[in-house]
This record gives C-alpha cells, sequence and structure tokens, in this order.
C-alpha cells in the first residue's frame, strides 16, 4: 500500500491530512507532530476568513486558486452538517481605515457579499475613520476545528505518531511522500531562512453583545467567535518572545476598548500569544530528497502561512495534494 506521512499538527497539516485520505483513500496515511491542538499555534488563531496583503503565492493566479478554493471548501461545511462541530459559522463585519481606501477593500469581493460605507455609515464609528466596507465572509472556530479536523483522520483510519523530527531525511525510507506542514519548524528542517516567527498576542473575553467583527489599520481588531471574541493585537515581526506582554495588553485593551467602549465589560477569559510562521511567498512546491540509506525520496512543502494559516489551508492543502498525487504516481509507474 502507498505511504504519506505529513509532518505537522497545526491546521494545514491536518488539512493536508485530511484531504489526502478523500482524494485518495487507498493510501496509508500517517501524521507526525509533537504539539497537538491547544499546544499548536493554530489553536488561538480567530480564524476569520479575510485575506491581506501578506498572503501571498508565487503567483496572482495561484493566490486566487488558494482563495476561491479554500472559500469553497469552507463554504460546503458550513452548509453540511458537521458544521457545528467543525466550528464553522458566517459572520459579518467591517473594516475601517484612516488613511488607505485600500485597506477596506479584499481579494474576496466577488466571493461574498461587500459594500463600501458611505461618509455617514464611516462616522458613527469611534475614531477619525475615513474609508469602511462591510464584509460577510466565513469563520473557523479553532478550538472545534482542530480537534473536529484530527477526530476525522483518526476516523478514516489516519496514523498518529507524537514525535519531535529533527530531518524529513528520517522519514523518507519509511514513506513514499513526505508532506512538511511543519510552520515555523520549516527553518530547522529544511534550513529555510525566509520563515520568521511573528508574534500575535490577543485576548479572548466574553463578550456575547458583540456580533460582528471590526478590522482596523491600526492593528486592532474584535472578533466575536462561538465561545469567545478575540481582540487583538500584535505583529511583531522576528519576535520569539512567548510570554504574554504587560505593555502589548494595555496597548491593545486601549485601542480596542476605544474602538468598541462596550468590551470595557467583558470578562477576560485567557491572554495569548503565539508565533505565526511568515515567509515572503507561502512554500507550496515539490522536491526529491535522498534519504540516509540513498532513497530518492518526493517531499512537499506546505508552510509559511504566517497570520492566515486557517483562511489558507484548504486552498494550500488542496495544492499540495495534488503535488502528493502526482508524486505517488510517478513512483508507481517507475516500480512498474
Amino acid at each position: 500500500m502507498p505511504s504519506v506521512c505529513v509532518v505537522g499538527a497545526g491546521v494545514v497539516g491536518l488539512t493536508t491530512a485530511t484531504l489526502l485520505q478523500e482524494a485518495r483513500p487507498g493510501v496509508r496515511v500517517t501524521l507526525f507532530a509533537d504539539k497537538f491542538e491547544e499546544d499548536t499555534t493554530s489553536v488561538g488563531a480567530a480564524g476569520l476568513f479575510t485575506p491581506g496583503a501578506m498572503f501571498r503565492g508565487p503567483s496572482e493566479d495561484v493566490t486566487w486558486r488558494w482563495l476561491a478554493e479554500g472559500f469553497a471548501y469552507y463554504k460546503r461545511l458550513l452548509q453540511s452538517p458537521e458544521a457545528d462541530e467543525a466550528g464553522v459559522v458566517e459572520l459579518s463585519g467591517y473594516k475601517l481605515s484612516v488613511n488607505d481606501p485600500g485597506h477596506v477593500r479584499t481579494p474576496i469581493e466577488s466571493l461574498t457579499e461587500f459594500r463600501l460605507l458611505t461618509p455617514q455609515e464611516t462616522r458613527t464609528f469611534n475614531g477619525d475613520w475615513k474609508y469602511g466596507s462591510f464584509v460577510k465572509t466565513l469563520l473557523v472556530e479553532n478550538q472545534r476545528h482542530l480537534p473536529y479536523l484530527l477526530k476525522k483522520f483518526r476516523r478514516n483510519g489516519g496514523q498518529v505518531v507524537k514525535r519531535h523530527v529533527t530531518s524529513l531525511e528520517e522519514l523518507a525510507d519509511e514513506f513514499d511522500v513526505v508532506c512538511n506542514c511543519s510552520g515555523l519548524g520549516a527553518r530547522v528542517l529544511c534550513g529555510d531562512r525566509d520563515v520568521v516567527p511573528v508574534r500575535g498576542q490577543i485576548f479572548q473575553v466574553k463578550a456575547p453583545w458583540v456580533k460582528k467583527f471590526c478590522f482596523t489599520d491600526q492593528d486592532a481588531y474584535i472578533i466575536p467567535g462561538i465561545d469567545h471574541v478575540t481582540v487583538g493585537g500584535t505583529r511583531q515581526f522576528d519576535n520569539s518572545k512567548l510570554e504574554v506582554d504587560k505593555f502589548d495588553s494595555r496597548a491593545i485593551w486601549e485601542k480596542c476598548t476605544s474602538l468598541m467602549p462596550s468590551l470595557k465589560d467583558a470578562k477576560v477569559i485567557r491572554e495569548w500569544v503565539g508565533l505565526r510562521p511568515h515567509r515572503h511567498v507561502v512554500r507550496v512546491e515539490s522536491e526529491v530528497i535522498t534519504s540516509k540509506r540513498g532513497k530518492p525520496t518526493h517531499v512537499v512543502h506546505n508552510y509559511g502561512h504566517g497570520a492566515y494559516g486557517v483562511m489558507g489551508a484548504p486552498g494550500t492543502a488542496m495544492h499540495a495534494v495534488r503535488l502528493a498525487l502526482e508524486a505517488l504516481d510517478a513512483g508507481t509507474k517507475a516500480k512498474l
């Protein structure tokens, strides 16, 4: 039986693993990771499908395909009986900017409901906002979605191995294809210095009266999820500090309660810090490596999503799965 392993159990790795199973049920898929669910960076993500300028593929066409396929993937989940378990809901809200009309636009305007706000509507928000837009999109609550994907993977016969992988070559002897979804770990596993940590700090609060999200170009965002509201945030490049910073906490709280004063009455559940694996171009491509025993093995890379892991996971995973199946088919022909 052909065999594939996936390295990494964040949202990118789990989505890749489950889509591999669906695409080729006869393939044995094994998942390797040393962190799962609550211990991953993915679990702290607000999970809103909102493309930003820092999410880029190798070309505009590829980036658009990832977005369109990903949006359709989550839309199918939303319309399925599994929507609640998978943590997928529809959510609308606003994007605001002080001086950049481009900030309030979105690449998914043709996929969903979108309109620019009138000057009168923009002035109803606290602050000196000059531009605004209304967007209807999707939200994926990862505290539900990650367990859903892991359960689905196991139910479909996937094997889970808790192990810290120190090199891709150590897996090449065991598997026909290795899918590298290691996120920030790719700096070591691939020696890829283009992958840098981007530190994000947020609050998770109880504020059930907040029904719509709000994004600003001042790095302030308020995103109501299923179980809590995410209030953030920071975007600190090449910063690996995992402890909550009291100065960041104060800045986040001040700018978000200024935008939405009712948040002052919210109950703080927790503060959370995560390191997003940013790469200037998300890497989805295949290469051939040589195992320690001299066996040539295909590796399919899928990492570098930065703050857009949840949004980007389905589209890049579909791309990675296509590459993995091509590699498997090429290997089968070679054996014949």
